[in-house]
């Protein structure tokens, strides 16, 4: 009988810069460096935070988060207006340290990457060793630190990234994978925002080793397409390959809220923050689209789409923003509740290479966090 050869272990690290945005300011503003500053919004109180700094973060301002309330949190805060050619030349920069290790990057948004290193350019063999220089070389070459999580696959990679921030390295080797899983709070599953998460934890599921207990039939019938993703990776189970290429057909991004909204206020203040988050996308991958979409999806689920071609192409906030609430504009909204908002961009100049994303289970967030 032919024995089969021993499957080769995969080495994933997932890198993701500290605070991106926040301390390449801090980096390049000595007048900036200890004190809270937050990136994008306004003093006045408009537009929402890109990334705030660990100094503003001890006072509960976060990505997403509205200038107004950032302010309310921390009146002395420092609202700073991003500089995306400065974050973009980082990034290429960044880049090219990863490749000195591996050609196998799959980017996430400007300040964050998976690699897969289980056969890197310099024959180092240990990831872990790896990471540490990579972490290293950031620190000497662009003056910013990165923290790393290193595992078998890419969940635990990215989740693990996380888990000692700033400046921090977490490995979970083959053996503690389910274990580490197991213990881990379901909001920090991909996919489980915050209705999916008070939707668990209304049947009892708190923990990874909680969703565990269910079948695959019993997690499909909860959380549909998800609940097949949810089902596999709480056994350790994520066979998704590291893609450094893909073409890019549309650009986007939506939030569904915890309670449903009704007033047209509050839907266009959430349309300017998800206009944010295109606007990093676009610019990582130097897109440019003539169509934007809007996706309304209501209370009682029913969805609709709305769209607009332009002659020229479509790349900042500000446009973005105003045309998503234009066609919002043109909905029926009377009576009506809406649970979800997403902005999509197509119809590109020219057709790129950009990351393969996680498909229904999970929403990638592109603010800096």
């Amino acid at each position: 009988m032919e024995i089969e050869p021993k499957k080769e272990q995969r080495k994933i690290v997932h890198i993701d810069m500290d605070a991106f945005y926040a301390s390449i300011e801090q980096r390049d503003n000595p007048e900036y460096r200890g004190k809270p500053i937050v990136v994008g919004g306004s003093p006045e109180g408009r537009g929402v935070v890109a990334t705030a700094s660990y100094e503003a973060r001890k006072f509960g301002i976060h990505s997403a988060m509205s200038s107004k309330r950032a302010l309310q949190l921390c009146p002395e805060v420092i609202f700073v207006r991003p500089r995306f050619s400065v974050y973009k030349e980082v990034s290429a920069k960044l880049h090219e340290i990863f490749r000195r290790y591996t050609d196998l990057i799959e980017p996430l948004s400007l300040d964050e990457a998976y690699l897969d290193v289980t056969r890197d350019k310099q024959n180092i063999g240990s990831a872990i060793e790896i990471a540490r220089q990579i972490r290293q070389a950031i620190k000497d070459e662009l003056h910013l630190t990165a923290s790393a999580g290193i595992s078998v696959n890419k969940f635990v990679a990215k989740v693990a990234s996380d888990f000692k921030k700033p400046d921090g390295l977490t490995f979970v080797g083959p053996s503690k994978v389910e274990k580490f899983i197991e213990q881990l709070p379901v909001e920090k599953f991909f996919g489980v925002g915050k209705v999916t998460a008070e939707k668990m934890k209304r049947m009892k599921l708190f923990t990874g080793a909680d969703l565990k207990q269910l079948s695959e039939r019993e997690m499909t019938k909860h959380f549909g397409k998800a609940g097949r993703f949810f089902f596999n990776i709480v056994r350790g189970i994520d066979e998704r390959t590291v893609q450094p290429e893909r073409e890019t057909k549309s650009v986007g991004a939506e939030d569904t809220f915890p309670e449903d909204l009704e007033n047209i206020e509050e839907m266009n203040a959430e349309l300017e923050r998800i206009a944010h988050r295109v606007v990093d996308r676009l610019q990582k991958h130097n897109l440019k689209g003539h169509t934007l979409t809007l996706k309304v999806k209501y209370g009682n689920f029913k969805q609709i789409t709305r769209s607009k071609t332009f002659p020229n192409p479509i790349t900042d906030m500000d446009s973005i923003s105003e045309i998503a609430i234009q066609l919002l504009s043109s909905v029926e909204m009377e009576g009506r509740k809406v649970r979800l908002l997403g902005i999509t961009l197509s119809n590109f100049d020219e057709q790129v290479t950009a990351f393969k994303d996680y498909g229904d289970a999970i929403q990638l967030s592109l603010f800096d966090d």
